[in-house]
């Protein structure tokens, strides 16, 4: 049997595995972040009519701009937006690829400051960009100082700023996103799949974008509006920067069940989101029933909670040397043990660190039961 070894592979990829979490059947599954709500049924209905018009003439490529799809999602972010400024894709992941084919690519870098989602350094490596990972701060913060030494040392082509970030949960100042820009010498991605989740007071940077030619900001619909198997991302930027990415983009990249589905969907965005308030509560909750039981939590303004269960490193982050707390439980014996009793959570590879997904009352439940195990 043939393996990946006997074929010609690029060097850059061998050894390397998928991305991915792992696919469990488990009572409870809190570790890809989705939205553990159900589509309502009446928005079950209405997507199935437009997939149903749709049908008779799927012998013809759809519209290869998605330009009422665009108008739909402009008109959703609001902030002024027109058509021109938003572009749509198979998830946010295929977004930030156009991105990073537009404006990375050999002999370019991009730059992210990590822990953060851990999709952007593949899809540079993917792109033949050159991938700087820069350091976040204490408690995984980052500081506009911070962020600027980093981005004017390094010169990348790309910047990724992720507010909320994951794995941390943790939104950014505007401040930061403002000083990268001003020192940035090429685009400046703010990733915002979380955005829907912020605490009040949060400002996005879509605020940002007007007179920033240079600053893209991109979403997905698979968090919040619970659309995660629809795959549908966008992104809101200058009109140049849509131009730029039509250049990269596959022809007729989304179905027109795809572009069907997702209207839809933004049809009924108040049913879809009315979810969002409840699960914010529960990952309120998450924070509060850890801290009180001793663990150190991340702030979230996200769908998530990253937790600490203890291990080798006090913050996974910086000195490799510093002691484990009393009691400390490596992760992957703690994710171990939350399994086993029928929980499933992220691990990772944060020492010392889980995350877990905010869901449903009883998911809490169940997951605060499980980590009476630890």
């Amino acid at each position: 049997m043939t393996s990946l070894d006997d074929l010609p592979i690029r060097d850059d990829l061998r050894g390397l595995k998928p991305y991915g979490a792992p696919q469990l059947d488990v009572a409870v599954r809190l570790n890809t972040n989705e939205n553990s709500y159900p589509v309502p049924e009446p928005v079950v209905e209405a997507i199935g009519k437009a997939l149903a018009a749709e049908l008779r003439d799927l012998n013809r490529y759809p519209d290869r701009d998605a330009v009422a799809l665009r108008a739909d999602l402009a008109a959703y972010l609001g902030h002024g937006l027109t058509v021109d400024q938003v572009w749509a894709a198979n998830g946010s992941n295929e977004i930030q690829q156009q991105l990073l084919q537009a404006f990375g690519g050999p002999g370019r870098s991009a730059l992210g400051f990590v822990p953060a989602y851990s999709m952007h350094p593949l899809l540079a490596l993917g792109t033949g960009t050159r991938w700087i990972p820069a350091a976040r701060g204490v408690d995984f913060g980052l500081t506009v100082d911070e962020a600027v030494a980093q981005v004017r040392e390094h010169a990348p082509d790309v910047v990724f700023l992720c507010s909320p970030n994951n794995p941390t949960g943790t939104a950014l100042d505007p401040a930061v996103i403002a000083a990268v820009l001003d020192v940035a010498p090429g685009m400046v991605v703010v990733d915002e799949a979380y955005a829907e989740f912020a605490r009040p007071g949060t400002v996005s940077a879509l605020a940002v974008l007007p007179g920033h030619p240079r600053l893209v900001v991109t979403r997905t619909m698979s968090k919040a509006f619970g659309f995660a198997g629809g795959r549908l991302g966008y992104l809101a930027a200058d009109p140049a920067v849509v131009a730029a990415v039509q250049l990269v983009r596959l022809p007729y990249h989304l179905s027109a069940l795809t572009q069907a589905a997702a209207r839809a969907a933004l049809a009924h965005r108040d049913a879809l989101l009315g979810t969002v308030d409840a699960i914010k509560a529960q990952r309120d909750r998450i924070v509060a029933e850890l801290r009180a039981r001793g663990h150190r939590v991340a702030d979230s303004d996200a769908n998530f909670v990253l937790f600490e269960v203890g291990g080798d490193r006090q913050l996974g982050l910086g000195a490799s040397d510093a002691a484990p707390r009393p009691g400390a439980v490596d992760q992957a014996v703690a994710w171990r043990t939350l399994l086993d009793a029928g929980v499933l959570v992220r691990d990772v590879g944060l020492p010392g660190w889980l995350r877990v997904t905010a869901g449903t009352p009883a998911e809490t439940d169940a997951f605060l039961a499980a980590m009476e195990k630890l």
